[in-house]
């Protein structure tokens, strides 16, 4: 039985990139924003914070639906970029930006998303995350500053935007593209599957 239409996707995110990536698998869904903190513990790992952060987004938005008994299951994703073992967030500024993007240009960098899917009838939970790697060609400091002045860098980690303009600064990938652009659509449907949301 092909129970693709009788579940929903309901993604706790704001980002437009995550709801391009959400409506391309065909399944009916809505967004909810978690509005969840976004502080970690510093000596929190990488899979620790991408997992965590997205199981607390998933959480935020699970409270709302307590009691409910309706097929949903809601989806929660949290991406960082990660370079010689430190954690490129969001850029406060393009001062920031600028210094991020100098420090990735010519060289390789992991990107880790973690995904959290909670089933909203049961409860039950699925947490896994996906690493790709990154590598930035060398950038002159003048083609860096023309790329901030885009504006794409700001809400992006590690300041790019692998399906925009910034994909002329990236040399090559290794692992799943989806992954680097904030959902990894593969490792989620397979998660939807265990659930007994099948994409296909």
């Amino acid at each position: 039985m092909n129970s693709q239409h009788s579940h929903r996707i309901i993604l706790a995110s704001t980002s437009p990139r995550r709801q391009e990536l959400i409506s391309s698998l065909r399944i009916p869904y809505e967004i909810k924003p978690s509005h969840a903190e976004e502080d970690t513990p510093e000596d929190w790992t990488p899979r620790e914070i991408v997992e965590g952060l997205a199981l607390r987004k998933a959480e935020a938005v699970h409270q709302t639906f307590l009691g409910q008994t309706e097929l949903s299951i809601i989806v929660g994703s949290d991406t960082i970029v990660l370079l010689d073992n430190q954690v490129l967030g969001k850029p406060k500024d393009g001062q920031e930006a600028y210094c991020m993007l100098s420090s990735l240009q010519g060289r390789t960098h992991e990107v880790y998303t973690g995904v959290a899917c909670i089933d909203v009838m049961t409860g039950r939970t699925l947490i896994s995350h996906r690493v790709t790697s990154v590598t930035m060609k060398p950038l002159s400091d003048h083609k860096i500053q023309a790329y901030v002045n885009s504006g794409e860098p700001f809400d992006k980690a590690g300041s790019y935007a692998i399906q925009g303009l910034g994909a002329t600064l990236i040399d090559s990938i290794h692992g799943c593209y989806f992954n680097v652009v904030g959902l990894p659509l593969s490792l989620l449907s397979d998660m939807l599957s265990e659930l007994g949301m099948d994409v296909l």
